[in-house]
This record gives C-alpha cells, structure tokens and sequence, in this order.
C-alpha cells in the first residue's frame, strides 16, 4: 500500500510518500515535496494545485492520503490557508483521506520511534513523514 502523508502549514502542504508496512518501509518519490498555493488564491492557482496534487497521486499510484488534523480553536488553530488546502484536498483527492491528531503522532514516536529509519531531516518534512508513518499497516 503507498500512503502519501500530508503536513499542512499555512499555504503549504508537504508531501512524503510510504510504501510497506511500519516494520519494513521506504520512501518514494523522494524529490518531490511540496504543494503551495498563493495567500490569495484564484480559480486558476486552485485548479493549477488541484492538477499537480492529482498527477502526484497518479504517479505514485498513492492508495491513502493522511493529513494533520487542524486544531479548530485556541492558540495554533488553523488558518485560512490550510483551511483552503483541505478543502480542495478534500474535494478532489483521488485517494482515500484520513486525518490524524499530532498527539497520536507523539504517541507513536514514544512506541515506535525506532522504525522510523527513513525520517527526513527538515522539520516539516519530517512531520509529513509521521503522517504518512501513521497510514502504514
């Protein structure tokens, strides 16, 4: 199964694509890695967005999709920007969406945190990578 992990943060989304299982997996695809869309977006920038995101999916045969769960209130609640971008990932996303609590994510790093040989070393990247970790079987 390849799983495309998600991390979105203001008008970005980072991408990190999984194949196997939480035991023995590896990246895919490992070049590309980001989606953006403009603070203002038009039609054109969503559809532009739209059909890059689909033609990664497509090449990559992405079976599953999991993105971070945005925090609704309080302080590092989501803004507009990653409002934007999971609704149109929502909207045409031609793979399965989950979304995932960072503290589940936290969890899973105190358990198995040994397994994730293949963690990216930036930040967002590496937040994407968690996602992406948490879709494996």
């Amino acid at each position: 199964m390849v799983i495309s992990g998600i991390f979105l943060k203001a008008n970005v989304a980072r991408l990190v694509t999984l194949t196997g299982s939480k035991d023995s997996h590896s990246l895919v695809a490992p070049r590309f890695n980001k989606l953006a869309l403009p603070k203002n977006p038009s039609q054109d920038d969503i559809e532009v967005f739209s059909q890059a995101f689909k033609a990664y999916c497509a090449d990559n045969s992405v079976d599953k999709v999991v993105i971070n769960r945005r925090a609704t209130s309080g302080q590092g609640a989501g803004g507009a920007g990653t409002f934007l971008i999971e609704g149109v990932l929502l909207a045409i996303s031609p793979a399965a969406i989950e979304f995932i609590h960072p503290a589940t994510v936290r969890a899973t790093d105190k358990r198995e945190g040994d397994k994730k040989t293949e963690k990216p070393g930036t930040v967002d990247l590496g937040k994407a990578y968690d996602f992406g970790y948490q879709g494996l079987s």
